[in-house]
């Protein structure tokens, strides 16, 4: 955690002015706000954006969630209600390898309760209780989506569709990245930083194949092989 972020910066000082205009506008609905990503890391650059994320008292209140550039820094405006937010941080799901750094990293430009403090505790809580095979669970997901588009890649190649096939080359490193995450309880900062760290950016369709074989060895060995009878589907 940083102690402080860059109001010098950009993307720092816009920060704070979107706080203090939700502050102004939304004063009896909002119960916190907070920076995510790498303006929470304190590693920021002029390529980055404002990842604000604010928690309200009530569903469907403060401002529309959004996405856009104000002076030149695009900006993401995420809005949840606080019992909603806090009950994505009290669950595992497939997506985990991307969320983790949310619920972990954030800095409170308003949190008169320390509600992203309680958020991030949660998290470690969870991920403290949760049992290795809820991670298998949750790689098993992923390995299919990433086999799925694989597969589609190869027959679209053979059919000379490179464009598309490169797009689900794209899915299939991604979904094969957050499988390596889930196994090693590895969570990433976002998607490009996923398939870097796990070494799949640059792979080929035949180096996918390999990875995703193995992967499937590996699950099998943990008790969830991705394959089986029509009973073992719901299990």
């Amino acid at each position: 955690m940083i102690d402080g972020i860059d109001t010098t910066t950009a993307r720092g000082s816009l920060a704070v002015r979107l706080r203090d205009v939700i502050q102004h506008r939304w004063a009896a609905e909002v119960q916190a706000i907070g920076v995510r990503g790498s303006v929470a890391h304190g590693d920021d650059s002029d390529a980055s954006d404002v990842n604000l994320f604010v928690v309200t008292f009530r569903p469907k209140t403060g401002p529309k969630p959004t996405r856009r550039k104000v002076d030149g820094v695009p900006v993401e405006l995420q809005v949840m209600y606080a019992g909603e937010a806090m009950g994505l941080a009290r669950v595992l799901n497939p997506r985990w390898p991307l969320l983790a750094d949310g619920f972990i990293t954030n800095y409170p430009l308003y949190d008169p309760k320390g509600w992203f403090a309680d958020e991030r505790e949660a998290h470690l809580t969870l991920l403290a209780e949760a049992r290795p095979v809820e991670f298998s669970h949750l790689a098993r997901h992923n390995w299919a989506i990433a086999n799925g588009a694989h597969a589609r890649a190869i027959r679209l190649a053979q059919w000379y569709d490179t464009d598309a096939a490169l797009i689900l080359m794209a899915e299939a490193r991604l979904h094969a990245a957050m499988v390596t995450g889930l196994l090693t309880r590895t969570y990433f900062r976002n998607e490009a930083d996923a398939v870097k760290r796990t070494g799949v950016a640059a792979a080929d369709m035949q180096e996918i194949g390999a990875i995703l074989q193995y992967q499937a060895e590996e699950l099998a060995a943990r008790g969830r092989p991705v394959d089986g009878t029509l009973g073992a589907l719901f299990d």
